[in-house]
């Protein structure tokens, strides 16, 4: 059956519900952080902008105008984002907010560590790189909850070029075979490209979007 997790917590967030809201923040802060900061503002300010994206969204009932037969979630994300900066830039920042509690806890060291090579990108590309990366990361994190105690171990294999895993090293360090080690490997490989292609199903209203969409997050990645 077609997958519309992503979409159900966006039903769920307007309507709402704390745990929807806080995974939705925690897919999307980093790409909101992104643009924000791209706009000019610095640390701080690109925080406040970010929690107070996410809190006037829900305040505004915005979430409730998603539709995803009308497109893809990040695409009406990103729109209302704009709308929303601007709408911020008119008033000049005037005041800081305050007294509500953060959606999602905002790494933005992380988010300055990984910005190095995206000075170049436009705000759609940057939001959309911030996009890929952030729905690996959550592919990354289901595998690990899935798999066994020798995730640790092996899942730098999952990014290495061919040749570049030693796996004699490898089976030394779990008391395996190597063989036993290749066939763990490829599995692990297999099942992460198939979590990655869910993390995508879910961002979009129909199944017929998703290869499209899986050229997108490569697009983005280059």
């Amino acid at each position: 059956m077609f997958l519309t997790t992503r979409w159900s917590l966006v039903v769920g967030a307007a309507a709402g519900a704390e745990t929807s809201l806080e995974v939705l923040c925690r897919q999307y802060w980093q790409p909101v952080y992104a643009v924000a900061r791209r706009a000019g503002n610095d640390e701080e300010a690109a925080k406040d902008l970010t929690q107070g994206f996410f809190e006037m969204i829900l305040r505004k009932g915005t979430l409730g105008l998603a539709d995803r037969q009308k497109g893809r979630f990040r695409t009406f994300l990103v729109t209302a984002l704009k709308r929303y900066m601007v709408n911020e830039w008119r008033r000049d920042h005037a005041a800081k907010r305050g007294g509500s509690a953060e959606p999602v806890s905002l790494d933005t060291e992380l988010a300055e560590r990984v910005a190095g090579d995206e000075r170049d990108l436009s705000p759609d590309a940057l939001f959309d790189r911030r996009w890929a990366l952030a729905l690996l990361d959550a592919a990354m994190q289901r595998l690990g909850e899935e798999s066994g105690r020798d995730f640790a171990q092996l899942k730098h294999c999952l990014t290495a070029e061919r040749g570049e895993i030693d796996y004699g090293e490898l089976a030394g360090r779990l008391g395996s075979s190597e063989g036993a080690v290749r066939v763990s490997v490829h599995r692990l490989r297999k099942r992460y490209r198939a979590v990655i292609r869910e993390e995508v199903a879910r961002t979009v209203a129909d199944e017929s979007e998703v290869e499209e969409e899986m050229r997108a997050l490569m697009a983005a990645l280059m």
